[in-house]
């Protein structure tokens, strides 16, 4: 039984899996999405958004502790430099997976693991969105409705007025 086991074993003994992760996180870094199973890329989210997180302060202690998990100073200097000052505001979530058709050999299941920031073709309505709302709140569609139908009586009153003033002048007349 495994209760509680919480880890993702992928069939590998601990070196081995502490190698086989410190070597995709690496590639990814580099290239900034690659193609792994989904089993891997999974274990690889887990692995490398902690990385990235510490990457917004460049410090010499969150180098060290990063390298410690990398062994590749190109990638250090990457993840310092490039993704982190461009993940510097998110939050969070750095990482999509977007799943890909099952591989021809052996029927394994695919996915494309990438860095959020870095992908142009999802990027551009993103940064739209980001520029209009910044947070939701529960009551947003009441909210707007209550102000959509203010704007239209302070819009109203101005040209009833008009009106009124136009037919009091043609009354005396």
């Amino acid at each position: 039984m495994r209760h509680g086991d919480k880890i993702k074993n992928l069939s590998r003994t601990a070196s081995h899996r502490k190698a086989l992760l410190s070597n995709l996180a690496a590639q990814l870094i580099q290239h900034k999405s690659i193609i792994t199973t989904l089993a891997k890329a999974k274990s690889l989210r887990i692995y490398v958004e902690p990385m990235i997180t510490r990457s917004k302060t460049d410090s010499m202690h969150n180098r060290r502790t990063i390298f410690s998990y990398l062994q590749d100073k190109e990638a250090i200097k990457e993840l310092f430099g490039v993704i982190g000052d461009k993940v510097a505001s998110r939050p969070g979530g750095y990482t999509r997976i977007i799943k890909l058709p099952r591989r021809a050999g052996d029927a394994s299941d695919m996915a494309l693991i990438e860095l959020v920031d870095f992908n142009e073709i999802y990027g551009k309505d993103l940064e739209a969105a980001a520029a209009k709302k910044t947070r939701r709140s529960r009551r947003s569609g009441t909210g707007g409705a209550k102000k959509a139908t203010a704007d239209a009586e302070t819009v109203n009153p101005q040209v009833t007025d008009s009106n009124e003033a136009t037919e009091s002048t043609e009354e005396t007349a």
